[in-house]
């Protein structure tokens, strides 16, 4: 009679009333109810209430403080989601086919920029006209007669560098 009136009797926790929020927690012993309320959580944990994930972590935290040779296997792993299940702040942040969808975007990525640097080629014309042997000559005989550069440049005495001329 007494172990159903204290699996029966409510109390309030610790951290309902640091929250002031006014919850009634009811504790049971070690049973097959207990037992049951933990089932198959990992797929059922996302639509459970603040208040039944509270209860069932604080039922797995009751039943952790006993001989953990008597809880079930589906407490035990019950107790491993809770503890280091993939929910809230340790839920990946990266989904199911993710990688897939970032390998597309590279290719894509790679292939409108081999695109462009092709079209750039074709529309664009050849070297410009100051890049030719000439031009780049006559630059040199501009610079002799306007001084550029006359203590170590192409105006100053005995230069024998190739000034301006880069091509061959």
């Amino acid at each position: 009679f007494f172990g159903t009136l204290q699996s029966m009797l409510c109390t309030r926790t610790a951290a309902y009333l640091r929250q002031n929020v006014l919850n009634t927690v009811c504790r049971r012993h070690a049973s097959s109810a207990s037992a049951l309320s933990v089932t198959n959580l990992q797929s059922r944990w996302k639509s459970l209430t603040d208040v039944e994930r509270t209860t069932i972590t604080d039922q797995l935290r009751e039943r952790q403080k006993g001989d953990w040779k008597d809880l079930s296997l589906e407490e035990k792993k019950a107790a491993y989601f809770v503890a280091f299940g993939p929910y809230g702040p340790r839920e990946p942040f990266l989904k199911t086919g993710h990688g897939r969808n970032l390998i597309l975007g590279i290719a894509i990525a790679i292939g409108v920029s081999t695109g462009l640097y092709a079209l750039s080629r074709v529309v664009v014309p050849g070297k410009p006209r100051t890049l030719t042997k000439e031009w780049e000559e006559a630059t040199n005989e501009r610079a002799k007669e306007n001084k550029i550069n006359p203590i170590t440049g192409i105006s100053s005495e005995n230069y024998s560098g190739p000034g301006f001329v880069q091509s061959k």
